[in-house]
């Protein structure tokens, strides 16, 4: 088991974009963190580069350390399908084997599904993927870590969920990940009121236009909502990541309920 220096976090969806950038900058800094995702071969790719990343770090970042790196690794991957809870359970358990504990749970894998499909045309399979990726699966994962952080000792830890601009504002033709977004929003507050007695925060991060592989079509162009295709502008992940982490190493007194992170000149504000 870890002891209380260092912090053990969950990172969904670490297998590319924000998850990926997100467990990096944990590594870096001193966490250790589980990286699930369903792709086994991008998990050890996000794993080099933390361990990389842990190892370039200057002086000034690792004086904030509260005791070494551990020596059996910074990081463990485990294949693991959200929306399947038997995949939830076994990330979990593998968790807990390994680290003795969970301080953060970053509730980021996710979907859009498909694109410039019109609400008449959505298929309900497609409907279903993206329920069962966004908030299925945001739910699972949030239940083992409430289960987790409850029961442990001390007790508590945090979860912060990966909202988006569309928990706020819709782009068009994208019913299915809105509405899971929106309701993300929900079980972000809801878990917030039910976690005070048990020292568990939870908040959630509302991220625009971060520069990954799910928004570079963004750069060439995206439909608005007056019909025009038009390129929009991106922000660099590592900012993401970095809000991501002052958010997990508040106090657990101390909790950032929603934040808004985005391009700043991207349409939002306005939208539409």
């Amino acid at each position: 088991m870890k002891s209380m220096g260092t912090k053990i976090a969950i990172v969904t969806g670490a297998g590319s974009g924000i998850g990926r950038a997100v467990a990096v900058e944990l590594v870096r800094t001193g966490w250790s963190v589980a990286l699930a995702g369903r792709r086994a071969e991008r998990l050890e790719e996000t794993a080099t580069l933390a361990e990389a990343a842990l190892a370039e770090a200057g002086p000034a970042e690792t004086a904030l350390l509260t005791e070494p790196p551990a020596k059996d690794g910074t990081s463990l991957c485990v294949r693991t399908d959200v929306s399947r809870p038997d995949d939830v359970a076994a990330l979990f358990a593998a968790v807990r084997d390994r680290f003795g504990r969970l301080d953060l749970l970053f509730n980021n894998a996710g979907t859009f599904g498909p694109g410039g499909v019109p609400f008449e045309e959505l298929p309900y399979e497609a409907w279903r993927h993206v329920v069962g990726t966004n908030l299925d699966g945001a739910f699972l994962c949030a239940q083992a870590a409430y289960r987790q952080m409850k029961d442990q000792d001390p007790q508590g830890g945090r979860i912060i969920n990966n909202g988006s601009i569309s928990a706020h504002t819709p782009r068009p033709q994208s019913a299915a990940y809105t509405a899971t977004k929106h309701a993300l929003t929900g079980l972000t507050k809801s878990l917030s009121l039910d976690g005070r007695p048990y020292r568990i925060a939870c908040g959630q991060i509302d991220i625009g236009n971060a520069a990954t592989d799910m928004t570079e079509r963004m750069q060439t162009g995206a439909l608005q909502a007056n019909g025009e295709v038009a390129p929009e502008p991106v922000m660099d992940v590592a900012d993401v990541a970095r809000t991501v982490r002052h958010m997990a190493e508040l106090p657990l007194e101390a909790n950032v309920q929603f934040a808004t992170v985005l391009a700043t000149a991207m349409p939002y504000v306005g939208r539409g």
